[in-house]
């Protein structure tokens, strides 16, 4: 099986659009510089369209609408939206591929945003950055596609029950889409904490110390399959996450199943 260096070396990876580039380097910044976020949107027309649609949508519940990027920045926060922004450029970024069916990749990915910003916000943890890690630990399988067309199949094979992609990459490859992205992350030099929290996400038990982030994204990934692909009461729902990462995590299960929030609330909207 290639190590993961080898499988990068003959990868075509997209082109990363300056407006992320002028975001990612914000986010090294000990506080958010809001001229800089606001200029990097504002070259982009298109993509400020998309954040004021992204703005306005329920989950939000903002009490008018929105109708501008200053209105944006204000109405939903600077670091939310330089977040849904960076969303939207890698989201962009990516075309379709054979094998994988690009709504419902798309979907999974909200959905993995919004439960691992829920469990940040739950735990005290930085939401934007589980948000964005979140949205961003799908995008290694895109890669895999491209690079190994001929397991995608197999990678994708229904059901899709939760936590059998990976499981299925580690034995095709020897590594997971979550440690591929981990990868890209690093080379479009997002900050370190949220790299290696990629890298952990498919065993963050494993990271010594335990990784937080990785643990929060784990479980957000294996909330949105589960919400997503076999949809199932709370209780059962959170019956079925590994014990250990939620122990790590110190999650109460009978306060999760309780506040449980719906995968609904997270997919309103596409960030494409």
């Amino acid at each position: 099986m290639p190590h993961l260096t080898e499988f990068f070396e003959s990868v075509q990876l997209p082109t990363i659009p300056g407006v992320a580039k002028d975001l990612i380097a914000t986010m090294r910044d000990e506080d958010i510089p809001f001229e800089k976020v606001r200029v990097a949107i504002s070259r982009d027309p298109a993509l400020m369209a998309k954040l004021v649609r992204l703005a306005n949508s329920a989950r939000f519940g903002l009490p008018r609408q929105v109708a501008s990027l200053d209105d944006a920045l204000t109405m939903v926060g600077l670091n939310q939206v330089r977040t849904l922004a960076l969303a939207a450029c890698m989201a962009g970024m990516f075309k379709d591929v054979p094998g994988i069916d690009p709504d419902s990749f798309w979907k999974e990915s909200m959905a993995t945003a919004g439960y691992a910003q829920w469990l940040a916000r739950t735990l005290g943890s930085d939401v934007q950055q589980a948000w964005l890690a979140g949205f961003l630990v799908r995008l290694g399988e895109l890669i895999i596609a491209q690079k190994t067309p001929e397991h995608i199949s197999r990678i994708e094979e229904l059901p899709h029950h939760a936590g059998g992609r990976w499981a299925r990459e580690l034995q095709l490859l020897g590594f997971s889409e979550a440690q591929v992205t981990a990868e890209l992350a690093r080379r479009w030099s997002f900050p370190q904490s949220l790299v290696d929290a990629l890298a952990a996400a498919e065993d963050p038990t494993a990271a010594k110390p335990f990784s937080r982030l990785g643990g929060i994204v784990h479980v957000a990934m294996l909330l949105a399959e589960i919400g997503l692909e076999e949809p199932m009461p709370a209780q059962q729902a959170v019956a079925a996450l590994p014990p250990d990462i939620c122990q790590a995590l110190q999650l109460d299960a009978a306060w999760l199943a309780e506040h449980l929030p719906a995968v609904e609330g997270f997919v309103d909207v596409s960030i494409r």
